[in-house]
């Protein structure tokens, strides 16, 4: 395993599913209702498309697709690859990791990145877990189904979803964890050697947007880049409000959700954004310089 450094970049990524499919709704909404949940997710992505193409000249970003969701809006996939953004994995099911065997994660990943390849025609390269669940015995099969990085890891303390691997904490952005195959982690804050997330979801919401965008440029002026992850639901105040939810699912589905779409829009004016695989290549193109081993 190594460990590379780079000059500081900004990626963004959207991790694309809709309202329904998110795990604090999970003890309400059902799977098997899905079908019949009213979709969101095209109107909420093509709002995000405009704003990123109207700032900087246009913003490229990687889009961490569903397969559930590609599957019934391939033109929207084929939309955000036109407008020239990265188009990556984000599983079929939106299952976590937890909940499935090796088998059926394959079968999960080998769906999603088959759907997607046939829609865009292009390679899919990256791959998000849902809700960050990543496991140690995912990274051998993501690789062996032909992806070249994992952005699942969130190395932050205190999340009861969060996965873990062995030996990558918070001030490990990009690592190579077998030959040719890297995890790309979403950004934190370390303090005393330990991660404050601060990388998006409810924390971009909940937190004073001054105080977060402190925190990004701490973050880059670290050397590291900056990886921020948001959802396009996020920027959705009208999805319908689900009853009978655990207090605190609720406030992390709902907190923040009439003002995520004016600080998403001021984050994309205050960095330079790029796209996953273009960090990935300006690691790699810079690997053999500044290489520590654990």
């Amino acid at each position: 395993m190594t460990v590379a450094t780079s000059d500081a970049l900004a990626v963004m990524t959207i991790d694309v599913e809709d309202w329904f499919h998110v795990e604090n709704l999970k003890p309400i909404i059902r799977r098997e209702t899905w079908n019949r949940q009213r979709l969101h997710v095209e109107r909420n992505t093509e709002r995000m498309l405009r704003l990123m193409a109207s700032l900087h000249g246009g913003i490229r970003s990687t889009f961490f697709v569903l397969g559930w969701v590609a599957e019934r809006c391939p033109d929207l996939v084929r939309e955000i690859a036109a407008a020239g953004h990265e188009i990556a994995s984000h599983g079929y099911g939106h299952e976590a990791l937890d909940n499935l065997s090796p088998e059926q994660f394959r079968a999960d990943v080998e769906r999603s990145k088959a759907t997607l390849e046939d829609i865009i025609g292009v390679e899919v390269r990256g791959y998000r877990a849902p809700s960050f669940s990543i496991k140690e015995w995912a990274i051998p099969i993501l690789q062996d189904v032909g992806f070249s990085y994992d952005s699942s890891l969130f190395p932050s303390f205190g999340h009861d979803r969060y996965g873990h691997l062995h030996g990558i904490g918070p001030a490990d952005p990009v690592v190579e964890v077998s030959p040719d195959f890297f995890e790309i982690g979403v950004s934190c804050i370390t303090i005393a050697a330990r991660g404050l997330p601060w990388g998006g979801g409810g924390y971009f919401r909940v937190l004073p947007y001054s105080v977060f965008r402190l925190g990004a440029r701490r973050i880059l002026r670290s050397g590291r880049p900056y990886v921020f992850y948001i959802h396009p639901w996020e920027i959705d105040p009208d999805q319908p409000r689900v009853e009978g939810l655990p207090r605190s699912y609720r406030f992390r589905h709902y907190v923040g959700l009439s003002r995520c779409e004016a600080r998403f829009e001021s984050l994309l004016k205050d960095f330079p954004w790029t796209t996953m695989g273009d960090l990935l290549q300006r690691w790699t193109d810079g690997a053999g310089q500044g290489i520590k081993r654990p």
